[in-house]
């Protein structure tokens, strides 16, 4: 295999800028990806490149994929949030200025999906590798929906792990918290607001909030730290002197690589008194040992590695994966959003590299 430094990817880079202008100008809210899906899927007929569809989700495989190796799954979504109302530039009017490329998607995650489908061009055609590639561009990310990544893994899998490109800077993000949202209802009994009450249910619920702002799961991780609860969103009572039957209140629940989601909700409903339903059990922690070979491959290039607070398809993914990619997290979902375009081409190079050491 060539070594990178005689490769010239400037063609590369190229293309992929012009294939992620396309997908900016192109609408693709969770849910109504299928424009994007389209380009997605007209680039790899340009490029001759067989790929299979399953709704809005787009994947391909290696030129010599061989069912008797491994697979290393490369994904990244091409849905994207609502614009929000602060922009000042045309959401979808992709702008290179200063160095930056402008508009809705373009560091979450249109970077690293473009990144990472020109890695795998890369290497797409060569034979003799030790792992099979599997490029997946799926959508519904930004809602963890039913239709994206978990809708094609019973026709992806089996898979040794994963990358997952997401904005982290390049670094490795060898762990991810995962999300609970619980609704719960604290129960009372309705009354005239003058005469005595013992069982209020606002009351009530304060006794279970108080347990949730001070209680501390015993396991810390290292990389993730302590599960977090907070909570958001409570509801009781329409008259100032009726005592309400019920108040509903909703806890956000981040929870670290060393507890499972039943394990949490367990805990939970050993120490509170409240109805406690949680929405879903889906969304788990993830992490990947600091030992896998990836991982290795990632230090020998100088990259560092970190636990994420943020959610992404890594938490429905039944097998190891690292998140990594171009573009800064904090520029997510923010107004006039935007990635450098040299954040682009270091992300090929790195995502090429940190394959090549385990290819």
């Amino acid at each position: 295999m060539a070594h990178l430094s005689e490769i010239d990817i400037e063609p590369l880079f190229n293309q992929s800028i012009e294939l992620l202008k396309q997908l900016i100008a192109t609408p693709s809210l969770s849910k109504d990806e299928e424009k994007t899906a389209e380009i997605i899927k007209n680039f790899f007929s340009s490029k001759g490149v067989a790929f299979e569809i399953h709704k809005n989700n787009v994947w391909a495989k290696n030129l010599f994929f061989d069912e008797s190796k491994p697979s290393i799954l490369l994904n990244s979504h091409h849905d994207t949030v609502k614009p929000n109302e602060a922009y000042t530039l045309d959401p979808y009017l992709p702008i290179v200025k200063d160095g930056k490329l402008f508009g809705l998607g373009s560091n979450d995650a249109g970077g690293a999906l473009v990144s990472l489908l020109f890695a795998f061009l890369f290497f797409y055609k060569q034979d003799n590798l030790k792992y099979n590639l599997i490029f997946a561009a799926t959508a519904e990310e930004e809602i963890s929906g039913q239709n994206g990544i978990a809708s094609i893994l019973d026709f992806i899998q089996p898979i040794d792990f994963a990358l997952v490109g997401e904005p982290t800077e390049m670094n490795m993000a060898i762990a991810e918290k995962g999300l609970i949202v619980l609704d719960c209802i604290s129960k009372g009994t309705a009354s005239h607001a003058a005469h005595p009450n013992n069982d209020n249910s606002i009351l009530n619920a304060y006794k279970d909030i108080s347990w949730f702002s001070s209680f501390e799961f015993p396991k810390v991780s290292p990389l993730l730290g302590s599960v977090k609860m907070t909570v958001t969103i409570i509801q009781a009572g329409s008259q100032h002197n009726v005592v309400p039957d019920l108040c509903r209140f909703t806890v956000d629940v981040r929870t670290n690589e060393l507890y499972t989601n039943e394990e949490i909700i367990e805990t939970i409903q050993q120490h509170v008194k409240c109805d406690v339903q949680p929405r879903s059990l889906r969304l788990k922690s993830s992490s990947i040992s600091e030992t896998h070979e990836i991982i290795a491959s990632g230090k020998s290039l100088g990259l560092e590695v970190y636990g994420s607070p943020t959610l992404s398809d890594q938490a429905l993914m039944p097998f190891p994966s690292l998140k990594i990619g171009p573009g800064k997290s904090s520029r997510s979902h923010t107004a006039d959003e935007f990635i450098f375009v040299n954040e682009i081409q270091e992300g090929i190079k790195t995502y090429i590299n940190l394959l090549k050491n385990i290819l």
